[in-house]
C-alpha cells in the first residue's frame, strides 16, 4: 500500500516535511558571503548539488522562511556582493555549521559566534571556511527566483572559479580519496548521515559499454528466492555473456559438488548462497563461474 500526497492540499510545512525527509541525503552547501558593508554571513543549506562541469556551476538555494516569507541574509548578500564561497562540511564541524543556522540579527558575524575560523580568498571578497576540506570561491551567475510564496526558492546558480582542496583527503595520484573526506548529508528533520569509509561502497558503472540485462539471465537466476534483486542487476551488468573459465577453483564449490550432486535442488541453493556472498562482496566473475557450474 502507499499513501499518495498531492502536495498543493498541504501546508507549506506539511509539503516541506514531506519533500525534506524524503529527498535524502542531501549534500549541505556551507555559504559564506558578505554585503557591501564588509559584513560577512555564513550559513548552511541543504538544497545544494553540481549542476555543471563544463563551465563547473553549482546551485544551492535559500528558500524563502514558511512561517514569515522573509529571506535570508545569504540571499540579501549576494544581491549586494554577487559572490559566494560554498565550503563543503566534515562530521567534524558538523555541530558549528548547524550553530551558524540560528536566525541571528543581520550583521552579525557568524563565523564568531560558530567559532570556526575565516582564511581569506584569493579571487573573491568573502572567506573561506578554514576547517572545511573543501573550499570552492565562486561568482554568483543567476538568481532564480522560484516564487514569491513561503518556502520558495531562490537559485543561487555559482560558477566555481577556484577549489582548495586539504591534501589530506588525497590520495596518492592527487584526486579526492572518498573515504578520507568524511562529510555529512542532511535528512528530514534533526537527522544527519555521516559519509565515511564505513559506510560506503562501489557500484560499478557500466559506463559505454551496455550490461546484458536482466532479460537475458537464465530463469532460474532471474527467480532465485535467493539471489536478491541487487544481486541479480549485479549479474546483468557485465558486458558479455560469461563463459566457464576452465582454471577457476574454489574450495567451497568443490564441497557443494561433493555433498550435493545428489540433489540437484538442494546444490542449486548451495550455489546460490556462494553466488550471494560473492555479489556481496564484489567478485561478479567468481559468482558468475559458480553459477555457470549448474549448466
Amino acid at each position: 500500500m502507499f499513501k499518495s500526497i498531492t502536495l498543493k492540499t498541504l501546508s507549506p510545512a506539511a509539503a516541506q516535511n514531506f519533500l525534506q525527509h524524503a529527498i535524502v541525503p542531501r549534500p549541505v552547501c556551507f555559504a559564506s558571503t558578505i554585503d557591501a558593508k564588509g559584513n560577512v554571513n555564513l550559513s548552511p543549506f541543504s538544497f545544494f548539488n553540481i549542476f555543471s562541469t563544463n563551465p563547473p556551476v553549482v546551485i544551492f538555494s535559500p528558500a524563502r522562511r514558511v512561517r514569515n516569507n522573509t529571506i535570508k541574509h545569504t540571499l540579501e548578500n549576494i544581491m549586494e556582493v554577487p559572490e559566494v564561497v560554498v565550503n563543503i562540511v566534515s562530521y567534524n564541524m558538523v555541530h558549528q555549521a548547524s550553530l551558524s543556522s540560528c536566525e541571528f540579527e543581520k550583521g552579525t558575524d557568524e563565523f564568531v559566534k560558530s567559532g570556526l575560523t575565516k582564511e581569506p580568498s584569493l579571487l573573491i571578497k568573502p572567506p573561506r571556511v578554514k576547517e572545511s576540506p573543501v573550499q570552492m570561491e565562486c561568482k554568483v551567475l543567476e538568481i532564480k527566483s522560484l516564487g514569491n510564496e513561503g518556502g520558495a526558492g531562490n537559485l543561487i546558480i555559482a560558477e566555481v572559479m577556484l577549489m582548495h582542496i586539504n591534501e589530506n583527503i588525497l590520495d596518492t595520484n592527487g584526486n579526492i580519496d572518498q573515504q578520507k573526506m568524511d562529510v555529512i548529508a542532511r535528512l528530514g528533520g534533526d537527522w544527519y548521515a555521516r559519509i565515511n569509509a564505513q559506510n560506503i561502497f562501489k557500484v560499478a558503472k557500466p559506463n559505454t559499454q551496455l550490461g546484458i540485462g536482466v532479460d537475458a539471465l537464465p530463469e532460474n537466476i532471474r527467480n532465485s528466492t535467493i539471489l536478491t534483486s541487487n544481486n541479480i542487476a549485479q549479474l546483468a551488468n557485465v558486458n558479455d555473456y560469461p563463459v566457464i573459465d576452465p582454471s577457476y577453483e574454489n574450495d567451497r564449490l568443490k564441497n557443494i559438488f561433493q555433498y550435493y550432486s545428489i540433489d540437484p535442488a538442494e546444490m542449486e541453493t548451495e550455489l546460490h548462497l556462494l553466488a550471494k556472498e560473492l555479489l556481496t562482496n564484489g567478485c561478479v566473475n567468481e559468482a558468475w563461474q559458480v553459477l555457470l557450474a549448474l549448466n
